[in-house]
């Protein structure tokens, strides 16, 4: 077996697949730019871990099960005028999850609400922060499933470990009494832990209709609005803006 070979198995029972591709070629270019052996070690360990990183992102960005892929430099704030994109931005930095802050954006159906969260959270997958999404609706019935078979706690514990956690469409179905005392246990576990966004398309004081509870609704907006960014969005939809156009 001659040495390029052994080299070959070497690399890839490492699984250092970028250098295996790479440092024979990369090997020729560093002798035409005379590059030190550090240098040319450097470049293939360079190529080597960003192509890791790239990776990780994107095995984040898929299990944390956006409905689709939004980001925050695609949004008009053109078109909302009144929301306050200098705000936006500067969350966009992720500095509200170091310091355990939620972030709320309440508005009709149509004016970027889920946009703006989806792209929120794919900044934290950029920063390799674990990220999970759920509409209310799958949320609830992840909850209810676990505690009808016992383990809810796992799956609170699990839930409340995830670096930023969003739960979309809250208030399009309204909850039992029993699966809002478990969107409740949910949001006092993650209290003053890890950062949540929610998105509703019902102003504050409905949400005792949508947890069928006044003293439940107040408890958990008190447990979200404590430390938190609320935005009420009341601006034109895209959807209708996109339905002109075409």
């Amino acid at each position: 077996m001659s040495s390029n070979e052994q080299m070959d198995l070497y690399l890839k029972s490492l699984s250092l697949n970028r250098i295996r591709e790479n440092y024979l070629l990369e090997s020729e270019n560093a002798a035409k730019a005379k590059l030190s052996y550090q240098d040319y070690l450097y470049r293939l360990v360079e190529a080597e871990a960003l192509s890791k990183i790239d990776r990780s992102i994107n095995r984040r960005i898929q299990l944390s099960g956006f409905p689709m892929i939004r980001k925050i430099e695609e949004f008009d704030f053109s078109y909302q005028p009144k929301l306050d994109e200098k705000l936006i931005r500067e969350l966009a930095k992720l500095n509200f999850m170091q310091e355990a802050k939620n972030i709320i954006f309440l508005g009709p159906q149509g004016v970027g609400k889920t946009h703006l969260a989806v792209g929120l959270a794919i900044k934290a997958c950029l920063e390799r922060k674990r990220v999970a999404f759920y509409s209310t609706d799958n949320l609830t019935q992840l909850l209810a499933a676990h505690d009808a078979a016992g383990s809810l706690k796992n799956i609170l514990d699990t839930l409340s470990r995830v670096d930023l956690l969003v739960i979309d469409e809250l208030g399009y179905i309204e909850l039992s009494k029993k699966t809002a005392s478990l969107f409740f246990q949910l949001v006092a576990k993650r209290y003053e832990k890890n950062s949540i966004i929610i998105t509703s398309n019902k102003p504050f004081e409905e949400w005792g209709q949508i947890f069928a509870d006044d003293v439940v609704a107040s408890a958990i907006i008190d447990r979200l609005l404590h430390h938190s960014f609320p935005f009420f969005i009341n601006g034109k939809s895209y959807r209708m803006k996109k339905l002109f156009e075409n």
